[in-house]
């Protein structure tokens, strides 16, 4: 399998600096900066998949008319914050 590369990428010194002091030993520049465009394509295709289900989620709520006001969860929740709280002082 042929292998692509990345381009260059051209950063202040100081960040160069910053990545080679966290280096693990053994661990090069490269492979560093490879494992962090892993991570990073990883926590996007995460955070993308969260959003459409969050959007599925609204669908299937609207379809079954099945929401409640913004005002009254977050009544509910501070309600529920109060009670810990005040089991917690005794």
């Amino acid at each position: 399998m042929k292998t692509a590369t990345i381009p260059s990428l051209r950063v202040d010194p100081a960040l160069r600096e910053a990545a080679e002091s966290v280096l693990d030993q053994g661990e090069t520049l490269s492979s560093f900066v490879e494992s962090a465009l892993r991570m990073g394509i990883d926590q996007r295709r995460a955070h993308r998949e969260f959003i459409a289900r969050g959007l599925g989620s609204y669908a299937a709520a609207s379809q079954r008319g099945d929401f409640k006001p913004a005002a009254d969860v977050i009544q509910t929740l501070e309600q529920r914050l109060a009670a810990a709280k005040a089991k917690a002082r005794k």
